[in-house]
């Protein structure tokens, strides 16, 4: 009895190993590569559950996520033979699994071939720019042509590994100190020129505000004392007729020359000088003296 389940449990026992063997699970995130004699005999690339031969097909799993290598910074030399360092990272992801591995076979060994042909695509590209085409007061999105240039190449040239490359991105491009003094004056300069141009085309523009400004002005000016010279001639000439209604008799004229020289005379009585000299004919006189 005792004998019979011992034979039980290893048949148990002889099926879960051969079960563990023959089924292989590929997650969603995950290529499947069997292998069989050291050679991939099918890739599975749907996720669930799968079979294979037990104790001769091995498998061997590749990532499909997006991996990021942060490449080590690098000298290249501008158009204008410039050095500058790049520092840059690349993203990229396992298209062909086969390919990858009979090409490259570990993600060590892809970032190393990435590393020479994205420094070989920075090297051809930076080689057809000058310093200033990278390095300017432009917006910096002008400049992303460059960076997908250099993902198109970086990316032709990793597809024999069985790679994608998503994208090739700069993240600084850094002096030499032999060159950064010229870089700052430069910059310097450039920005001097500008403010010297704003400064210019400001001044420009103020003129030619100012001189609109005065012409109005003096067109108003003209038009107020025009229109003032008018209404005065007006009232002038309505005075004189008014003058003219009032006194229009002989005793009115002689009352009104009358009043006049009574004015006259009381200004002329101002201060501590109280003498007046008048001609004997003047009425003023007769009428001041008769008063005596």
């Amino acid at each position: 009895m005792k004998k019979g389940y011992i034979v039980l449990l290893v048949l148990v026992l002889a099926l879960v190993i051969v079960a563990a063997n023959t089924f292989y699970v590929v997650e969603e995130n995950q290529y499947a590569c069997v292998f069989r004699f050291q050679e991939i005999v099918k890739t599975k690339a749907a996720p669930g559950l799968n079979v294979k031969i037990p104790f001769i097909d091995e498998v061997k799993y590749y990532t499909k996520a997006t991996m990021l290598y942060d490449i080590p910074p690098s000298e290249v030399i501008t158009l204008d033979k410039q050095n500058m360092t790049v520092d840059c990272y690349i993203l990229w992801q396992i298209s062909d699994p086969q390919q990858f591995y009979r090409s490259v076979g570990t993600v060590s060994e892809a970032e190393v071939r990435l590393d020479a042909s994205t420094y070989s695509a920075l090297k051809r590209a930076m080689g057809q720019l000058a310093q200033s085409d990278i390095i300017n007061l432009d917006p910096g999105a002008e400049r992303n042509q460059i960076y997908e240039g250099i993902a198109t190449t970086v990316d032709k040239d990793a597809a024999g590994y069985g790679i994608r490359v998503l994208d090739v991105k700069i993240k600084r491009f850094d002096l030499p100190e032999s060159n950064l003094n010229a870089v700052y004056n430069r910059m310097i300069s450039e920005r001097n020129q500008m403010a010297e141009k704003f400064t210019a085309d400001g001044n420009y523009e103020a003129s030619i505000i100012r001189n609109e400004v005065d012409k109005k002005v003096n067109i108003i000016v003209s038009d107020a004392k025009a229109k003032a010279a008018e209404l005065e001639a007006a009232g002038e000439a309505e005075y004189m007729r008014l003058l003219g209604e009032a006194y229009n008799s002989k005793d009115k004229r002689e009352f009104y020359e009358f009043t006049l020289a009574l004015d006259a005379l009381a200004k002329s009585l101002t201060g501590d000088d109280k003498t007046v000299i008048l001609d004997k004919d003047s009425e003023l006189a007769k009428i001041l003296m008769g008063a005596k």
